[in-house]
């Protein structure tokens, strides 16, 4: 991990009530009562991102915002050979950027995760990254056959947002403190 600004593209922000991946792959996912993709979230300090399952969670406080690198998914097209790259919304991570390798931003060894801003436009909204956010075995019923170990040590990261404010679909900056 490098500290410093770079210029991403936040692609996809999920927000959603309810967890769509219960029960077995093999049944598919549980549809979700509401649409998930957003144009803009809003971050709240210590409880992530307002409306979704996660928020103000206590078991999910140190881990209730997760992020992902689009890149991981032009791999997977690349590694399974899928005609297109999926969709990645399907991931169900919240913020999806383009423009950073994400996963390295996670703890690891026991210390603290990277800090780092995001900001799109409203202002620089600060997060602590701490573990990584592992995929699933749902990843082969919904990318596609072979995703779940595609993925392995590409499934982004689980954050905790110390700042409120607003993030946005399109350019943004990221910032990794020193």
């Amino acid at each position: 991990m490098v500290p410093g600004v770079r210029t991403v593209e936040i692609v996809a922000l999920l927000v959603s009530s309810v967890h769509a991946f219960e029960g077995r792959p093999a049944d598919g996912p549980r549809p979700d009562p509401a649409p998930v993709a957003r144009e803009h979230v809003v971050v709240r300090a210590g409880l992530g991102l307002a409306g979704d399952r996660y928020f103000n969670h206590p078991a999910h406080r140190n881990a209730a915002v997760t992020l992902f690198a689009a890149e991981s998914l032009d791999e997977v097209a690349t590694t399974l050979g899928l005609d297109a790259v999926p969709d990645p919304l399907l991931v169900r991570r919240n913020i999806v950027l383009r423009g950073y390798p994400v996963d390295e931003l996670a703890a690891r060894r026991g210390r603290d995760g990277a800090v780092f801003s995001l900001d799109s436009g409203d202002g620089p909204v600060r997060f602590r990254a701490r573990r990584p956010a592992h995929p699933c075995a749902w990843m082969d019923t919904v990318l596609a056959p072979g995703a779940f170990r595609a993925l392995r040590g590409h499934g982004g990261v689980r954050c905790v947002p110390l700042d409120d404010g607003t993030l946005r679909l399109g350019k943004a900056t990221l910032d990794v403190e020193g």
